[in-house]
């Protein structure tokens, strides 16, 4: 069984969420505050997290940020509610590390849809192709690891997989609805921004050199590709 934390200030959403998970299966964590989400999370270690962006004591901003600079809680999958509906406030959750957002109000089948649809991401799947070899880069499909020479980096689940569907078919373009479709397995129709935010993330990550070789083309026009060497 594994464990969900939700963490908002109102008693109604949580209790909602909370039955609606509980019915699917799931183990669930209450908080209603930033410090309590942060304690929670460390102490129990559970398999996702849904966070509220307004909480009293410690926003949910500041919460992403302290969980992504923690060693053991850094690839903890996220996904943010938000009451905000500009747009703004949605990229800045994702550039944080968040691997999914929602707003308020929302529905609580799709709740659970997105949480599986997250957690599936996050499970090691064996591959027919074990290994891709980019350059200075090595992607390990099977158990889930990229490395820069020898050094591994750290990517959440959702960057993890944007690399892997485009370094599968290096050279390919694929447009942000098509990364959308195989990378989060649910229709974001009219966020194809959500696309840019995570590939600005894993760009820094892998390719700290601006000058240097880029791994993850932008096609002007289409989206993106994998470098082909």
């Amino acid at each position: 069984m594994k464990t969900i934390l939700v963490v908002d200030d109102e008693p109604g959403i949580v209790q909602i969420a909370r039955d609606y998970l509980d019915r699917a299966g799931f183990r669930v964590l209450m908080a209603d505050d930033g410090p309590g989400a942060l304690r929670l999370a460390r102490t129990e270690r559970p398999h996702l997290l849904v966070l509220d962006l307004m909480l009293p004591g410690m926003d949910g901003l500041d919460v992403t940020r302290a969980l992504r600079q923690d060693q053991a809680t850094r690839k903890l999958p996220i996904i943010m509610l938000t009451a905000r509906v500009e747009e703004a406030d949605r990229l800045i959750g994702l550039e944080l590390g968040a691997d999914d957002y929602m707003t308020k109000p929302f529905s609580p089948r799709e709740l659970v849809a997105r949480v599986r649809a997250v957690l599936r991401r996050t499970e090691d799947t064996p591959s027919p192709v074990a290994l891709i070899q980019i350059g200075e880069l090595s992607i390990d499909l099977e158990r889930r690891i990229v490395r820069r020479n020898a050094i591994t980096i750290d990517l959440t689940a959702t960057e993890f997989d944007l690399l892997a569907v485009l370094a599968r078919e290096p050279g390919r373009p694929f447009t942000r609805s098509q990364l959308l479709d195989l990378v989060f397995d649910l229709s974001y129709a009219g966020y194809d921004r959500t696309v840019d935010a995570h590939i600005k993330n894993l760009r820094r990550k892998i390719q700290p050199d601006p000058q240097g070789l880029q791994y993850i083309v932008t096609v002007y026009g289409v989206g993106y590709k994998c470098l082909e060497l």
